[in-house]
């Protein structure tokens, strides 16, 4: 039998690379750091704003998110494995999360996953080629009076069959809901961009640039 080794010296991390956070992530998971009477204890508020920010976590990240905890990244890989809602890959725009508990087996929560994985040509944990799409399961997603049934993001739909499965994959609006929602673990705005310096034209007739447009200020000695 050959095993598969892993060359554990190999650096993960590009040292060269730029911040994996900005600093208004930084400064969003700062803000949690006076509810909780230790920095670790903010683990998972840090790790929902980082994903919902940068759509999932990647190795740099989690090396950012340790040196900001004032964790070991280990501390922050292990947080991350056992829960199987973070991503340390690439994920579609729109996550389907289909239950596989005991109700919704019974009940055909198979059949629907295997249609989903049909329609969308992929397995649990992969996402579509046109990144609409990624699939995964959970072991319950505590609808058990509406099995069987799926997450489309953060909204429930309940009782599908396989027959359902096309026309919720072609619905735009599968995933809005109109309960009011919390947006504590939201991504924060973009940074600011700096406006460009107003472009006037010296004594040379060297312009420079206008604040307002961006573009070159018409002008110059006669």
């Amino acid at each position: 039998m050959a095993w598969k080794t892993i060359d554990r010296n190999a650096p993960v991390i590009d040292a060269d690379a730029a911040p994996a956070l900005s600093e208004a992530v930084r400064d969003k998971i700062r803000s949690f750091f006076p509810r909780y009477d230790t920095k670790r204890a903010a683990l998972l508020p840090a790790l929902h704003i980082v994903q919902n920010a940068l759509g999932s976590i990647s190795w740099q990240a989690m090396a950012e998110i340790a040196e900001l905890l004032e964790l070991h990244p280990s501390d922050v890989m292990d947080t991350i494995s056992f829960y199987t809602h973070f991503w340390t890959h690439s994920k579609g725009a729109k996550v389907i999360t289909v239950c596989r508990s005991i109700t919704c087996e019974i009940l055909g929560g198979h059949a629907v996953l295997e249609e989903l994985k049909q329609q969308l040509g992929i397995e649990e944990h992969q996402t579509t080629s046109d990144g609409r799409y990624s699939l995964a399961t959970e072991e319950c997603l505590a609808g058990c009076d509406h099995a069987p049934c799926l997450l489309i993001h953060e909204r429930l739909h309940k009782r599908v069959k396989p027959e359902d499965v096309a026309g919720l994959l072609a619905d735009p609006d599968n995933d809005r809901i109109t309960a009011p929602r919390s947006d504590l673990f939201d991504a924060p705005a973009p940074d600011p961009i700096e406006p460009k310096e107003k472009e006037k034209t010296s004594d040379a007739g060297v312009a420079v640039l206008d604040s307002a447009s961006g573009a070159p200020a018409m002008g110059g000695t006669d």
